[in-house]
């Protein structure tokens, strides 16, 4: 058994690495700034709106998930494992640079997470509980009149969160209580028996949960990062030199460690990619559940959370660890396995041991609303898929693989959770492309709207052409 798994971990490590370096790398990049220009920067000419669309996303939902809860659920994916566990992973194997690649990956995918978001809202569908459903697999169908590709996705995407995200997210969890002496099996035990109230509610449940944990948590840790960075204020800008030399090779002090210009965009797309998520398809899935007046409002507030996530926490968390210097991190030396321990090791060296129960606890806490964020991404699919009938098989399943992950390998587990995000992505941004045109013309009608301080409401059929319009619900947007 011990033989396959090794053989198996080695045959995904590698198609992992082929897929981030020669695909995904490319794809990323090239979608965002293609998006970004034809979008003309949205990103930049709307973060203010971005900022006061947020403020005021708590209401007219009308009995469904409002645009803030949407919000919620998917920041609940983003700002989790990924900024704690996923930057110390990319310092690790890249070295300093892999952070600014994190940067670049952030900054075109806002206009790659907005466009997304967008495409989410136009093409959902009212569901059976009074809420939406929405994502690629719908504006695949609907946009682009192709139900193979569609039905091929949402069965990635099943798979993706159920066998692989969820799994990322219960290692590291595990790997957080061990240093506190508890066995991998027990931290199973609790993840399950907390997970498993919650995931049988369905997707309604975990909107309610998210709303309220993820604001709490995310602010709880980033405010535990700035205690470190005001405290050794002085030493932040030699930090943030280190990741832009380290980028382009520049530093002579890095020199062979870290894998070079080459292992820091690599690990710093990748690891950008699983903690953004702009592009991966995901987020876009909670997204379609809002119920908001215009879909350029959901997608303003999905573009902020890939700010918030990348060059907010990320950032955050990368400079803390550098802060703690080469008793804490080494670039080419400190191992991958290091994983969340890392950044916990970071904290406790710049404020001190007592950190380590609450940096554990605040680990565990964004794992599992992770945890809950995929299964409701995963749930949105296997609603498109037919099986809506099979929520509570795929809540108990979802369980089963958080305790799963919490007792297999860091790398194997990274690896399966690599590959399936990776092909979902490249669906996800072929559709983007092509549907493009669509997204432009949504954006144009709410900025003429706000431009005039007309009523926010979106009509499809003044945007879009007959085709399309045929096959949209006609209880959505009239």
């Amino acid at each position: 058994m011990s033989e396959f798994l090794a053989t198996f971990e080695g045959r995904a490590v590698a198609f992992s690495d082929w897929l981030y370096a020669w695909v995904l790398a490319t794809a990323l990049l090239g979608v965002g700034l293609y998006l970004t220009v034809r979008l003309r920067g949205v990103q930049v000419r709307h973060l203010g709106r971005m900022i006061r669309t947020v403020v005021g996303s708590r209401r007219g939902a009308g009995g469904g998930i409002s645009s803030f809860q949407a919000f919620a659920v998917g920041l609940a994916t983003r700002v989790g494992i990924g900024n704690v566990a996923g930057v110390a992973i990319a310092l690790a194997l890249g070295g300093p640079g892999a952070v600014f690649w994190m940067w670049v990956v952030a900054a075109v995918g806002m206009a790659t997470a907005l466009s997304e978001a967008i495409l989410a809202q136009v093409f959902k569908e009212r569901w059976r509980d009074r809420t939406f459903r929405g994502g690629p697999a719908f504006y695949i169908r609907r946009g682009l009149g192709s139900r193979g590709l569609a039905a091929l996705f949402a069965a990635l995407c099943v798979l993706a969160m159920t066998f692989g995200v969820v799994m990322v997210q219960a290692n590291t969890v595990s790997g957080a209580l061990a240093g506190h002496g508890l066995a991998p099996g027990w931290s199973a035990v609790a993840l399950m028996a907390l997970a498993a109230p919650v995931l049988l509610g369905g997707v309604r449940s975990v909107a309610r949960v998210a709303e309220y944990l993820v604001p709490l948590m995310a602010l709880a840790y980033l405010l535990l990062a700035v205690i470190v960075l005001v405290t050794n204020a002085t030493a932040v800008p030699e930090a943030l030199t280190q990741i832009i030399r380290g980028a382009f090779g520049l530093d002579e002090a890095l020199a062979g460690t870290g894998g070079g210009v080459i292992a820091a965009i690599l690990n710093g797309v990748r690891r950008g990619l699983f903690s953004n998520e702009a592009g991966m398809g995901t987020t876009p899935n909670a997204a379609g559940t809002a119920t908001v007046a215009h879909p350029v409002q959901q997608g303003l507030m999905q573009s902020l959370g890939v700010f918030i996530d990348t060059v907010v926490v990320c950032t955050a968390t990368a400079v803390v660890i550098l802060l703690a210097g080469p008793a804490v991190y080494t670039p080419g030396v400190t191992p991958e396995s290091a994983g969340a321990s890392l950044t916990q090791d970071a904290v406790a060296a710049a404020l001190g041991t007592w950190t380590a129960w609450p940096m554990t606890v605040m680990i565990f806490v964004l794992a599992f609303s992770s945890i809950l964020g995929a299964y409701a991404y995963a749930q949105v699919n296997l609603d498109y898929l037919g099986g809506g009938r099979a929520q509570r098989v795929l809540g108990l399943v979802t369980v089963a693989t958080t305790g799963l992950g919490a007792i297999l390998t860091l790398t194997t587990v990274w690896a399966v959770s690599d590959v399936l995000v990776g092909l979902m992505t490249v669906i996800n941004l072929v559709a983007l492309v092509r549907l493009t045109p669509t997204v432009a013309r949504v954006l144009r009608d709410y900025e003429r709207r706000s431009d005039r301080g007309a009523k926010m409401q979106f009509v499809a059929a003044e945007h879009l052409p007959r085709p399309v319009r045929d096959r949209l619900p006609e209880d959505v947007w009239g």
